[in-house]
Protein backbone atom coordinates (compact mmCIF):
# COMPACT_ATOMS: atom_id res chain seq x y z
CA UNK A 1 0.00 0.00 0.00
CA UNK A 2 0.89 3.35 -0.49
CA UNK A 3 2.87 5.65 2.09
CA UNK A 4 0.23 7.24 4.12
CA UNK A 5 -2.49 5.15 3.31
CA UNK A 6 -4.39 3.85 6.06
CA UNK A 7 -5.20 0.30 5.67
CA UNK A 8 -8.60 -0.54 6.19
CA UNK A 9 -9.85 -4.50 5.61
CA UNK A 10 -11.38 -3.44 2.40
CA UNK A 11 -8.67 -1.56 1.18
CA UNK A 12 -6.19 -4.82 1.63
CA UNK A 13 -8.16 -7.08 0.08
CA UNK A 14 -8.95 -4.33 -2.41
CA UNK A 15 -4.88 -3.74 -2.84
CA UNK A 16 -4.42 -7.74 -3.16
CA UNK A 17 -7.16 -8.40 -6.12
CA UNK A 18 -6.10 -5.44 -8.40
CA UNK A 19 -4.45 -6.31 -11.34
CA UNK A 20 -1.46 -5.19 -13.14
CA UNK A 21 -3.78 -3.58 -16.03
CA UNK A 22 -2.21 -2.61 -19.30
CA UNK A 23 -4.96 -0.85 -22.06
CA UNK A 24 -4.34 -2.08 -25.69
CA UNK A 25 -3.96 0.51 -27.69
CA UNK A 26 -2.95 2.80 -25.28
CA UNK A 27 -5.49 5.00 -22.49
CA UNK A 28 -9.26 4.10 -23.59
CA UNK A 29 -8.63 1.11 -25.78
CA UNK A 30 -11.04 -1.34 -25.52
CA UNK A 31 -8.91 -4.36 -24.85
CA UNK A 32 -7.00 -4.79 -21.62
CA UNK A 33 -4.41 -7.11 -20.75
CA UNK A 34 -3.69 -8.36 -17.24
CA UNK A 35 0.05 -8.58 -17.45
CA UNK A 36 0.53 -10.13 -14.11
CA UNK A 37 -1.57 -13.03 -15.29
CA UNK A 38 -0.21 -13.38 -18.64
CA UNK A 39 3.71 -13.32 -17.56
CA UNK A 40 2.88 -15.25 -14.47
CA UNK A 41 1.65 -17.95 -16.90
CA UNK A 42 4.15 -17.99 -19.52
CA UNK A 43 6.65 -18.32 -16.47
CA UNK A 44 4.69 -21.57 -15.57
CA UNK A 45 4.15 -22.97 -18.49
CA UNK A 46 7.55 -22.66 -19.27
CA UNK A 47 8.54 -24.16 -16.12
CA UNK A 48 6.44 -27.03 -15.85
CA UNK A 49 6.66 -28.14 -19.25
CA UNK A 50 10.19 -27.52 -19.43
CA UNK A 51 10.88 -29.80 -16.51
CA UNK A 52 8.54 -32.60 -18.43
CA UNK A 53 10.53 -32.52 -21.41
CA UNK A 54 13.64 -32.65 -19.50
CA UNK A 55 12.54 -35.53 -17.46
CA UNK A 56 11.57 -37.37 -21.01
CA UNK A 57 14.39 -36.26 -22.77
CA UNK A 58 16.70 -37.77 -19.87
CA UNK A 59 14.35 -41.29 -19.71
CA UNK A 60 16.11 -44.58 -19.33
CA UNK A 61 14.91 -47.94 -20.03
CA UNK A 62 15.89 -49.51 -17.01
CA UNK A 63 15.44 -48.59 -13.34
CA UNK A 64 13.95 -45.34 -13.61
CA UNK A 65 14.86 -42.40 -11.08
CA UNK A 66 12.27 -41.14 -8.35
CA UNK A 67 11.53 -37.91 -10.66
CA UNK A 68 11.00 -39.97 -13.92
CA UNK A 69 9.07 -42.31 -11.81
CA UNK A 70 6.98 -40.08 -10.72
CA UNK A 71 6.01 -38.50 -14.53
CA UNK A 72 5.61 -42.02 -15.97
CA UNK A 73 2.62 -42.40 -12.98
CA UNK A 74 1.49 -38.91 -13.50
CA UNK A 75 0.98 -40.58 -17.40
CA UNK A 76 -0.30 -43.59 -16.66
CA UNK A 77 -2.75 -42.04 -14.32
CA UNK A 78 -3.66 -39.66 -17.34
CA UNK A 79 -3.69 -41.99 -20.11
CA UNK A 80 -5.79 -44.16 -17.55
CA UNK A 81 -8.56 -41.64 -17.32
CA UNK A 82 -8.70 -40.92 -20.96
CA UNK A 83 -9.52 -44.84 -21.56
CA UNK A 84 -12.15 -45.12 -19.64
CA UNK A 85 -13.93 -41.56 -20.87
CA UNK A 86 -12.60 -41.42 -24.83
CA UNK A 87 -13.12 -44.58 -26.77
CA UNK A 88 -12.23 -42.26 -30.42
CA UNK A 89 -8.66 -42.65 -32.69
CA UNK A 90 -7.29 -39.17 -31.92
CA UNK A 91 -3.74 -39.67 -30.28
CA UNK A 92 -4.11 -35.61 -29.19
CA UNK A 93 -6.59 -36.22 -26.76
CA UNK A 94 -4.14 -37.56 -23.96
CA UNK A 95 -1.66 -35.24 -24.51
CA UNK A 96 -3.87 -32.72 -24.16
CA UNK A 97 -5.53 -34.14 -21.11
CA UNK A 98 -1.81 -34.01 -19.74
CA UNK A 99 -1.32 -30.57 -20.67
CA UNK A 100 -4.22 -29.27 -19.03
CA UNK A 101 -3.76 -31.21 -16.11
CA UNK A 102 -0.47 -29.87 -15.09
CA UNK A 103 -0.93 -26.44 -16.25
CA UNK A 104 -3.84 -25.79 -14.15
CA UNK A 105 -2.40 -28.11 -11.56
CA UNK A 106 0.45 -25.05 -11.35
CA UNK A 107 -1.47 -22.14 -11.60
CA UNK A 108 -4.00 -23.04 -8.86
CA UNK A 109 -0.68 -23.95 -6.90
CA UNK A 110 0.41 -20.51 -6.84
CA UNK A 111 -2.06 -19.64 -4.67
CA UNK A 112 -0.37 -21.38 -1.85
CA UNK A 113 2.04 -18.35 -2.12
CA UNK A 114 1.99 -16.23 0.77
CA UNK A 115 0.29 -13.00 0.00
CA UNK A 116 1.97 -10.36 2.12
CA UNK A 117 5.45 -11.47 1.43
CA UNK A 118 4.64 -11.75 -2.14
CA UNK A 119 3.16 -8.65 -2.13
CA UNK A 120 6.02 -7.22 -0.22
CA UNK A 121 8.73 -8.82 -2.92
CA UNK A 122 6.92 -7.31 -6.18
CA UNK A 123 6.56 -3.84 -4.23
CA UNK A 124 10.16 -3.80 -3.19
CA UNK A 125 12.38 -6.13 -5.42
CA UNK A 126 10.30 -5.69 -8.73
CA UNK A 127 8.73 -1.87 -8.26
CA UNK A 128 5.07 -3.28 -9.25
CA UNK A 129 2.46 -2.18 -7.29
CA UNK A 130 -0.30 -4.27 -8.07
CA UNK A 131 0.36 -7.96 -8.93
CA UNK A 132 -2.05 -11.02 -8.57
CA UNK A 133 -0.05 -14.63 -8.84
CA UNK A 134 -3.01 -16.56 -9.34
CA UNK A 135 -4.03 -16.94 -13.31
CA UNK A 136 -6.62 -18.81 -12.55
CA UNK A 137 -8.04 -16.07 -10.18
CA UNK A 138 -8.83 -14.43 -12.91
CA UNK A 139 -11.89 -15.31 -15.03
CA UNK A 140 -10.08 -14.21 -18.58
CA UNK A 141 -7.81 -17.39 -17.71
CA UNK A 142 -10.56 -20.02 -17.16
CA UNK A 143 -12.33 -18.41 -20.51
CA UNK A 144 -9.28 -18.69 -22.55
CA UNK A 145 -9.00 -22.57 -21.51
CA UNK A 146 -12.48 -23.14 -21.89
CA UNK A 147 -12.98 -21.77 -24.94
CA UNK A 148 -10.02 -23.51 -26.57
CA UNK A 149 -11.76 -26.82 -25.08
CA UNK A 150 -14.98 -25.56 -26.93
CA UNK A 151 -13.15 -24.35 -30.43
CA UNK A 152 -11.73 -28.22 -29.86
CA UNK A 153 -14.87 -30.14 -29.35
CA UNK A 154 -16.29 -27.77 -32.52
CA UNK A 155 -13.62 -29.06 -34.55
CA UNK A 156 -14.06 -33.05 -33.21
CA UNK A 157 -17.62 -32.89 -34.08
CA UNK A 158 -17.45 -31.14 -37.69
CA UNK A 159 -14.48 -33.78 -37.98
CA UNK A 160 -16.36 -37.03 -37.31
CA UNK A 161 -19.61 -36.17 -38.83
CA UNK A 162 -18.73 -34.18 -41.32
CA UNK A 163 -20.25 -30.21 -41.62
CA UNK A 164 -23.19 -31.32 -43.10
CA UNK A 165 -23.86 -34.43 -40.45
CA UNK A 166 -22.95 -31.60 -37.88
CA UNK A 167 -25.34 -28.54 -39.03
CA UNK A 168 -27.97 -31.63 -39.45
CA UNK A 169 -27.43 -32.47 -35.63
CA UNK A 170 -27.95 -28.94 -34.64
CA UNK A 171 -31.65 -28.88 -36.16
CA UNK A 172 -32.32 -32.25 -35.46
CA UNK A 173 -31.56 -33.19 -31.86
CA UNK A 174 -32.88 -33.78 -29.65
CA UNK A 175 -37.02 -33.67 -30.43
CA UNK A 176 -36.39 -34.97 -34.01
CA UNK A 177 -38.00 -33.70 -36.43
CA UNK A 178 -41.01 -36.03 -37.26
CA UNK A 179 -43.87 -35.39 -37.57
CA UNK A 180 -43.14 -33.99 -40.39
CA UNK A 181 -45.61 -31.48 -40.18
CA UNK A 182 -44.10 -29.97 -36.60
CA UNK A 183 -40.94 -29.84 -38.66
CA UNK A 184 -40.04 -26.26 -38.62
CA UNK A 185 -41.77 -25.53 -34.84
CA UNK A 186 -39.03 -28.72 -33.72
CA UNK A 187 -36.17 -26.98 -35.81
CA UNK A 188 -37.02 -24.07 -33.57
CA UNK A 189 -37.34 -25.99 -30.09
CA UNK A 190 -33.61 -28.16 -31.54
CA UNK A 191 -31.62 -25.46 -32.25
CA UNK A 192 -32.68 -23.64 -29.11
CA UNK A 193 -31.81 -26.65 -26.88
CA UNK A 194 -28.33 -26.77 -29.07
CA UNK A 195 -27.25 -23.18 -28.56
CA UNK A 196 -27.80 -23.69 -24.33
CA UNK A 197 -25.93 -26.73 -24.23
CA UNK A 198 -23.51 -25.16 -26.36
CA UNK A 199 -23.09 -21.84 -24.41
CA UNK A 200 -23.55 -23.53 -20.68
CA UNK A 201 -20.46 -25.44 -21.70
CA UNK A 202 -17.53 -23.58 -21.71
CA UNK A 203 -19.86 -20.79 -18.54
CA UNK A 204 -19.35 -23.76 -16.64
CA UNK A 205 -16.33 -25.28 -17.35
CA UNK A 206 -14.75 -21.98 -16.84
CA UNK A 207 -16.91 -20.66 -14.05
CA UNK A 208 -16.58 -23.65 -12.03
CA UNK A 209 -12.42 -23.28 -12.36
CA UNK A 210 -12.26 -19.57 -11.40
CA UNK A 211 -15.04 -19.72 -8.34
CA UNK A 212 -12.92 -22.12 -6.21
CA UNK A 213 -9.92 -20.13 -6.98
CA UNK A 214 -11.06 -16.88 -6.54
CA UNK A 215 -12.49 -18.07 -3.70
CA UNK A 216 -9.77 -19.74 -1.94
CA UNK A 217 -7.62 -16.39 -2.17
CA UNK A 218 -10.35 -14.32 -0.65
CA UNK A 219 -10.14 -16.90 2.46
CA UNK A 220 -6.55 -16.59 2.53
CA UNK A 221 -6.55 -12.62 2.63
CA UNK A 222 -9.45 -12.77 4.99
CA UNK A 223 -7.40 -15.03 7.60
CA UNK A 224 -4.17 -13.02 6.74
CA UNK A 225 -6.70 -9.77 8.43
CA UNK A 226 -6.14 -11.47 11.93
CA UNK A 227 -2.53 -10.40 12.02
CA UNK A 228 -3.86 -6.91 12.58
CA UNK A 229 -5.40 -8.02 15.89
CA UNK A 230 -2.51 -8.26 17.76
CA UNK A 231 -0.60 -11.12 19.04
CA UNK A 232 -3.02 -13.70 19.45
CA UNK A 233 -5.11 -13.01 16.51
CA UNK A 234 -1.64 -13.54 14.68
CA UNK A 235 -1.32 -16.79 16.00
CA UNK A 236 -4.84 -17.74 15.81
CA UNK A 237 -4.90 -16.63 12.41
CA UNK A 238 -1.94 -18.30 11.29
CA UNK A 239 -3.30 -21.52 12.63
CA UNK A 240 -6.30 -21.12 10.65
CA UNK A 241 -3.97 -20.27 7.57
CA UNK A 242 -2.15 -23.53 7.79
CA UNK A 243 -5.12 -25.65 8.62
CA UNK A 244 -7.09 -23.86 5.21
CA UNK A 245 -3.54 -24.82 2.94
CA UNK A 246 -3.68 -27.66 3.89
CA UNK A 247 -7.34 -28.45 2.68
CA UNK A 248 -6.17 -25.77 0.00
CA UNK A 249 -3.83 -28.85 -1.51
CA UNK A 250 -7.16 -30.81 -2.54
CA UNK A 251 -8.86 -27.97 -3.59
CA UNK A 252 -6.10 -27.10 -6.04
CA UNK A 253 -5.66 -30.99 -7.30
CA UNK A 254 -9.15 -31.72 -7.91
CA UNK A 255 -9.99 -28.58 -10.29
CA UNK A 256 -6.96 -29.30 -12.01
CA UNK A 257 -8.28 -33.00 -12.32
CA UNK A 258 -12.45 -32.02 -12.59
CA UNK A 259 -11.31 -28.94 -15.34
CA UNK A 260 -9.40 -32.06 -16.93
CA UNK A 261 -11.87 -34.75 -16.66
CA UNK A 262 -14.26 -32.06 -18.03
CA UNK A 263 -11.80 -31.30 -21.37
CA UNK A 264 -11.44 -35.54 -22.55
CA UNK A 265 -15.81 -35.99 -21.62
CA UNK A 266 -16.29 -32.93 -24.29
CA UNK A 267 -14.46 -33.94 -26.34
CA UNK A 268 -15.74 -37.36 -26.47
CA UNK A 269 -19.37 -36.21 -26.65
CA UNK A 270 -18.29 -34.54 -29.76
CA UNK A 271 -17.81 -37.90 -31.43
CA UNK A 272 -21.24 -38.91 -29.90
CA UNK A 273 -24.70 -39.19 -32.87
CA UNK A 274 -27.81 -38.82 -31.84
Amino acid sequence: MAAGTELTPTSYIGHHLTFLAKPVGGEGGFWTLHVDTFVTTLILGVLCFGFLWLVTRKATAGVPSKTQAFVELAIDFINDQVKGIYQGGSTLVAPLALTTFVLVLFMNAMDFLPVDIMAWIYENVFHLHNWRSVPTADVNTTFALALSVFALMIFYSIKVKGLGGWLHELVSAPFGLKPLWMSPLLVVFNLLFQVVEYVSKPLSHSLRLYGNMYAGEIIFMLLGLWAATGVVGTVFGGVLHLGWAIFHILIVALQAYIFMMLTVVYIAMAHEHH
